[in-house]
């Protein structure tokens, strides 16, 4: 975007960032703002609890500066940074509740980030972004290149570095990172941790604008329905398939890895007790980052359920109205007919041409064909063997899908995914590789699990003949969807 007059005029007077930046309140509203949604990675407060945090701040400040300070309702400062001239809060009403909710909009949660990057930061440092900017310019190089040989000599040359690497630390020469590379990269993982959970709120608001478009697209239609539809659907799919939407799917599903997690964890556990990252007294939510990755993708993931939940319910109130008015006009035409029924008009009455010529080419007209005669045949029956074992007829069986969907449900209310041997463990197969198939059946469906190749799971039952059965499969792991 060019930072030119015109550009920058405008930004000044309809951006809420800058509106926020500009208020005479800007230190309460950004500093209170930050305390009660940012640092404790919030995404949505009720409005009970978003006053009564307002009321103790504000308080505070009245006893220290005075009691004219700040001398409004906290619930009146709430409605005027939640209204369209200032927008620097989302006002809304979740579904099944009357009392409304509070949530950050995406402009002020980038003022507050620009806010932070002012103050002085004792570390400032350069060599990790640089190796960063490397690093991202190799991947791009190499992920690009479409020479077989080119490519095939990249990998040997960091075979070869990775052997004398190995080769090094063999012999005892260990390259390690000193302490000032050490809180450098701590730093920058922070910063871009923290940035990361911003960026949802935004994709959350993107979401939300084109749902509104939407809506007034079918408000002001005026053309046919299926016409309608098809460019709902094809919009619908034009943010999941925009670069956004497969970045953010592409993170869901790497995120979601059981082994990614524990990675994760892991790493965080071994670089937050180093002493040079320990000394920066780094913040302990840090410690569980990627679960408030986790659960901020899925409010995410929620938001966008429940707006095409609500779009459904939109287009059922179209159809209801479209419907009415129909009826609307075919209880006039009886009222009319009604009206008429005892001095009915003199000649026509109505008349409805046909509604579609009857075209009959001739060439179209089926050839005449002869019947064919059946050849019957007499054969002479005979009779079976009476020694023939029959039980195979009573040995069938079905398995019941439905019980095992309850018993998936009932695992994940305690439990925000589960893998199929946890399942199995707490009801082990009874109908042996049939269950198993009902079970990966289930995981087939859309939304219900995610099969992850990279891991391998073995699974073990015994069969009604009692010979002992094994399986391996990959990992199968069903979630709350």
């Amino acid at each position: 975007m060019p930072l030119d007059l015109d550009t920058l005029d405008a930004l000044r007077r309809q951006h809420p960032a800058w509106r926020l930046l500009q208020a005479d309140s800007v230190a309460l509203v950004a500093s209170f703002l930050n305390r009660a949604f940012v640092q404790p990675n919030q995404r949505v407060m009720r409005q009970s609890d978003l006053a009564e945090a307002l009321e103790d701040t504000l308080y505070t400040i009245r006893e220290q500066r005075g009691a004219n300070a700040y001398p409004k309702s906290a619930l009146e400062y709430l409605n005027d940074w939640a209204g369209n001239d200032r927008a620097w809060l989302r006002k809304f009403y979740p579904p099944g509740t009357d009392e409304p909710h509070f949530d950050l909009t995406p402009a002020t949660e980038r003022a507050l980030a620009w806010l932070e990057s002012l103050t002085q930061r004792a570390f400032v440092g350069t060599e990790s972004r640089l190796l960063t900017l490397f690093d991202l310019l190799r991947q791009m190089q190499q992920g690009s290149e479409t020479d077989v040989e080119a490519r095939v000599q990249e990998l040997e040359r960091r075979r070869d570095a990775i052997e004398a690497e190995i080769d090094r630390a063999r012999s005892g020469d260990l390259m390690l990172l000193g302490d000032t590379a050490l809180k450098e990269r701590f730093v920058q993982f922070t910063t871009l941790a923290r940035e990361l959970l911003a960026d949802f709120r935004e994709v959350e608001h993107n979401f939300r604008g084109l749902d509104r478009r939407v809506r007034e697209r079918i408000a002001l239609w005026d053309g046919s329905k299926g016409q309608l539809l098809h460019d709902i659907l094809g919009e619908r799919d034009l943010i999941a398939d925009s670069d956004q939407g497969r970045s953010f799917r592409a993170f869901w599903d790497f995120l979601m890895s059981r082994a990614r997690q524990d990675e994760l964890s892991g790493l965080l556990d071994h670089v937050l007790q180093l002493p040079p990252v320990a000394d920066l007294t780094p913040d302990p939510r840090l410690k569980r980052v990627h679960y408030d990755w986790l659960e901020a993708g899925e409010h995410a993931q929620r938001t966008v359920a429940l707006l095409s939940q609500q779009l459904r319910r939109f287009l059922d109130d179209q159809a209801y109205l479209e419907n009415r008015r129909i009826m609307d006009i075919l209880r006039g035409i009886e009222a009319g007919a009604l009206a008429v029924r005892t001095q009915p008009p003199q000649g026509d009455f109505l008349r409805i041409d046909e509604i579609a010529p009857a075209i009959e080419l001739p060439m179209e007209r089926p050839l005449h064909a002869p019947p064919i005669k059946l050849a019957l045949e007499s054969a002479t029956i005979r009779v079976g063997d009476e020694d023939l074992d029959a039980d195979a007829l009573y040995t069938q069986f079905t398995v019941d899908r439905t019980v095992l969907a309850q018993h998936v449900r009932r695992a994940l209310q305690q439990h925000s995914q589960v893998t199929l041997p946890d399942l199995l463990l707490q009801r082990p197969l009874q109908q042996g590789l049939a269950e198993l198939v009902a079970y990966l059946s289930l995981a087939a469906e859309p939304g219900h699990a995610l099969i992850d190749d990279t891991q391998e799971d073995t699974i073990d039952w015994t069969a009604r003949d009692g010979h002992h059965k094994q399986a391996r499969l990959p990992r199968v792991i069903f979630s709350r969807s």
